[in-house]
């Protein structure tokens, strides 16, 4: 509760105010949802165009959106909030967020995708592996990534993440070269001595033929994505107090870091950098610009579900799918998933996430008081509660 006093002290004195509820972080949450299903459908339904199917497969960048934007998100959250235990309230909001959708998805994709081997499983799904995804830990293991829940991987570092921010945000405050710094250290432990012994170690574990296998799972482990949740949380509060200088210095020392180490390990991780890097510009001129569309703020509002549905949706239309791969088949099955998905995520909300919801606000709000504030951008920009996070 101190920390969150300080923070709140901090931006009242500094004469700066916060977001509210930004309506562009569910403008920025449709566009990410948008670029993920993109990419999925065009692998299912390529269009055998290849600037086409090009464009559609950036769309991966979407999660990194996601990414920033939870980052932004729970930095808001935390600053607008005064009450007491706050950790264990925050933990509560955020696991109920999370889990009870996620869990319901477990069954339902070993169901459709069955135990067997596979490339993100190359020993087969066992208990381990559902363990593991359940307790959002598979993140940690390369057998356990996106092999029982498609996309998983994104949920484990979202989870991780929840779980060390508390702690990070109460010994940073608003300090946000510290975001940065630590962004630094940790991208340079992990191109420079995590990755190449992690790679090591998996690659004789797996076997010869593995190699591409482990070396995803590494550029998708949560030490290397820690890193864009970490600048999420400096570019927070970079627009709620202003940018300086110094932070476009800190910026460029961290490009140089990491070209330098890039060259020096092969690792490959300096161009992820940069994409993030641009991404998080993008968002936080959107932000600034007060970005505002009714259409994708719809989706956003249900980017979780979609999330989470969408490859379900794609697995049932391929079943029986009439039309020959082609631009207009990828252009038809992207619509028809974005439809069903969002039809999806509203009947999950009504029937799941709205009540688990409504349980972590009985669990959490008897003693909750939340500071108001206006926008830091724009009059009525707001941050619609339910679409918080993922």
């Amino acid at each position: 509760m101190q920390g969150q006093a300080r923070l709140a002290a901090e931006r009242t004195e500094q004469g700066a105010t916060p977001f509210g509820r930004s309506y562009t972080l569910d403008v920025l949450r449709g566009l990410a949802i948008v670029g993920v299903m993109a990419i999925h459908v065009s692998q299912s339904f390529p269009s055998r165009i290849h600037a086409v199917d090009f464009a559609f497969m950036c769309g991966w960048t979407g999660v990194n959106v996601f990414y920033f934007v939870s980052a932004m998100t729970m930095c808001l959250m935390w600053t607008q909030r005064t009450e007491t235990d706050p950790t264990r309230k925050f933990y509560i909001r955020r696991f109920l967020r999370i889990a009870p959708l996620f869990w319901l998805a477990i069954p339902l994709y070993l169901l459709i995708n069955g135990t067997g081997p596979s490339y993100n499983a190359p020993n087969g799904v066992g208990p381990l592996q559902v363990i593991l995804t359940a307790t959002f830990l598979h993140g940690f293991w390369p057998d356990s990534v996106n092999s029982v829940v498609p996309g998983d991987w994104s949920i484990a570092a979202e989870m991780t993440f929840y779980l060390v921010f508390p702690f990070v945000i109460t010994a940073f405050g608003s300090r946000r070269h510290l975001y940065l710094a630590l962004a630094i250290v940790l991208h340079l432990v992990n191109v420079c001595l995590f990755k190449p012994w992690a790679f090591a170690l998996f690659s004789a574990y797996y076997g010869p033929g593995h190699e591409a296998f482990v070396w995803n799972a590494l550029h998708i482990s949560f030490l290397n994505q820690l890193p864009v949740f970490l600048v999420g949380c400096a570019l927070f509060f970079s627009l709620r107090d202003g940018f300086a200088k110094s932070d476009a210095a800190i910026f460029a020392a961290f490009i140089a870091l990491s070209f330098i180490a890039d060259r020096a390990t092969g690792s490959h991780e300096f161009n992820y950098l940069m994409i993030n890097l641009v991404l998080g510009a993008l968002v936080a001129g959107c932000i600034r610009l007060a970005i505002r569309c009714r259409p994708i703020e719809a989706l956003g509002r249900n980017s979780y579900s979609m999330y989470l549905s969408h490859f379900a949706v794609i697995y049932g239309l391929r079943q029986f799918w009439p039309l020959a791969d082609g631009l207009v088949s990828l252009l038809i099955a992207y619509a028809v998933t974005a439809a069903l998905s969002y039809l999806v995520a509203r009947a999950t909300w009504h029937l799941v996430e709205r009540r688990a919801q409504d349980f972590a606000h009985r669990l959490t709000a008897s003693t909750a008081k939340t500071t108001r504030a206006e926008p830091v951008t724009a009059p009525g920009v707001l941050l619609n509660g339910r679409s918080a996070g993922a």
